[in-house]
């Protein structure tokens, strides 16, 4: 399968081609043509770097949105061992578009919980699209409750349009669901780390977004409603997104700059889905920074200690 094209991208795309080409008739004609190829492998460098650089929101936005940025899962193989996957809300069921468990970051015991989408449709049928619906936020606040019993910081990541939009998770609570969330998160006697690793949408991702460090990566986004829906309403037009996204202030840039976020966290350039396992690195050096940072405000909550260690 061929990798997903932004429309941005374009002009790399092309001159990567073209240096494909030139490669392929030198090893089939046997004619020397290193210099042409350097000079545009420099061309592409450069390019690169002028594209990637100077990114708008909605080309971010795209970004956020790519088909094959890591997920959640993608991040806890990497980040954390001995992860053990817990289901269920003890309630109504389990919800696979919220991933939660127990594992060890650098050797300390945490609880992770995170949204978690599909990379194609059969997968996104299965996790709904990374939409929640009420027994996911359940299950993540039992999962959450546990870890304040057992002294365990929580790392929290959120990638998700939105909560579940249905009848049938209106029916069920859903509101009820995330504002319980929001109310029990923030007195949690734990140390709780969020991380926005994609599309940080509306009361679904704030309900995995209540945090002592607020994180996101470059090329992430965070905000009450989608560029399309924002556009829908403001001028009644979605194609309008674009200018949306401009007028929101929601990429990590634009919220850092606001202090709405506690920090923003490099990428790959190009994206994360460049390199999973840089990417990985780099969040695991930030967060492992983080309990220094924290001590300061450290008001005899029980999982300090333990969030120390990390």
């Amino acid at each position: 399968m061929a990798e997903q094209q932004l429309p941005f991208e374009r002009p790399i795309v092309e001159l990567k081609n073209k240096i494909k080409e030139l490669k392929t008739f030198t090893e089939e004609k046997g004619i020397d043509l290193s210099g042409e190829i350097e000079k545009l492998e420099g061309r592409l460098e450069q390019l690169e770097k002028d594209i990637y650089g100077n990114l708008n929101p909605w080309e971010r936005v795209q970004i956020a949105r790519h088909s094959k940025r890591p997920t959640t899962l993608d991040y806890i193989h990497r980040l954390f061992t001995d992860f053990l996957e817990m289901h269920g809300d003890r309630l109504y069921g389990d919800d696979k578009a919220i991933v939660g468990g127990i594992g060890k970051f650098n050797g300390q015991p945490v609880t992770i919980i995170g949204h978690q989408r599909g990379k194609d449709t059969k997968e996104n049928i299965k996790r709904n699209f990374g939409m929640p619906h009420p027994e996911g936020y359940r299950k993540a606040l039992r999962l959450m409750k546990q870890a304040e019993k057992f002294k365990r910081p929580i790392i929290c990541f959120i990638d998700t349009k939105g909560a579940d939009p249905g009848i049938e998770s209106e029916e069920r609570g859903q509101s009820e669901a995330i504002a319980r969330n929001l109310i029990e998160m923030a007195g949690l006697r734990v140390p709780i780390v969020c991380v926005v690793i994609g599309e940080g949408g509306s009361g679904g991702a704030l309900a995995l977004g209540v945090g002592d460090r607020i994180l996101m990566l470059e090329n992430s986004t965070y905000s009450v409603i989608s560029p399309e829906g924002a556009a829908a309403l403001l001028w009644k037009d979605s194609s309008q997104a674009k200018r949306a996204a401009e007028t929101m202030k929601i990429t990590a840039p634009d919220l850092q700059e606001l202090g709405l976020i506690d920090e923003m966290i490099p990428e790959v350039r190009g994206g994360a889905h460049r390199d999973v396992n840089y990417q990985a690195e780099a969040i695991k050096k930030i967060i492992g920074k983080i309990p220094r940072r924290l001590e300061k405000f450290n008001r005899g909550r029980v999982g300090f200690k333990t969030l120390r260690k990390i």
